[in-house]
């Protein structure tokens, strides 16, 4: 079995974190980095992370969270949030980003952008926003593996009031929603259920369908 497997093998959705354990800088950096890194759609990169470390602001957090116990536990708290829209201004950011970076400009690429702007905005906001949501989803899967990789414990969390959460946080003036949270920690050996359970999935048999 390859490392990252068995990194995967170790990880699970940790129940209860120890508070006095913290996470240092640069394996959150790394975590945060991989979700950085992670594939989007048209590379738009249509979310953002906040990371939140203070106390008062996760006790709040954790109100509207069914308060369980690793939002303020953990060493440090993601919160992903998708994009609220796809507007003009944010493709072109990105676009231009992009050539700026690679320091050209490509007919094709630009044909491009003309086609998501002749397109996304028309969608209307609801629509743009799952989609954007469903970007940063995949930003999250690679912080879980990455936070894996890094022997770090986390927990995917949406059990939370996103509108509550975006009050909180005053993510509506950003043109953001809040999505998933993301507590990154350590694990209490006592008092976490789950601990030292066996991780159960389906055979691949069951899971894998192979078209030939």
């Amino acid at each position: 079995m390859s490392e990252l497997l068995q990194k995967l093998q170790w990880r699970y959705a940790t129940k209860k974190m120890d508070p006095a354990k913290a996470v240092s800088q640069d394996k959150v950096d790394r975590i945060i980095e991989a979700a950085r890194l992670a594939p989007t759609s048209s590379g738009l990169q249509p979310f953002e992370i906040i990371v939140v470390k203070n106390k008062e602001v996760r006790e709040k957090i954790k109100a509207i969270a069914w308060n369980q116990g690793q939002v303020t536990d953990c060493s440090h708290l993601l919160v992903f949030a998708a994009w609220s829209d796809y507007t003009p201004e944010r493709i072109n950011m990105m676009f231009d980003l992009t050539n700026e970076e690679r320091g050209a400009k490509n007919e094709g690429w630009e044909n491009y952008r003309n086609m998501l702007l002749g397109s996304y905005p028309q969608r209307g906001a609801e629509i743009n926003f799952q989609h954007a949501a469903r970007q940063a989803y995949i930003g999250l899967s690679m912080a879980l593996i990455a936070a894996a990789f890094e022997g770090v414990d986390s927990t995917p969390i949406e059990g939370f009031d996103p509108k509550s959460l975006d009050e909180i946080l005053g993510l509506g003036d950003r043109g953001l929603r809040s999505v998933a949270i993301l507590p990154l920690g350590y694990r209490a050996e006592s008092g976490d259920w789950l601990v030292g359970l066996k991780k159960v999935r389906r055979p691949i048999e069951q899971f894998v369908t192979e078209v030939n």
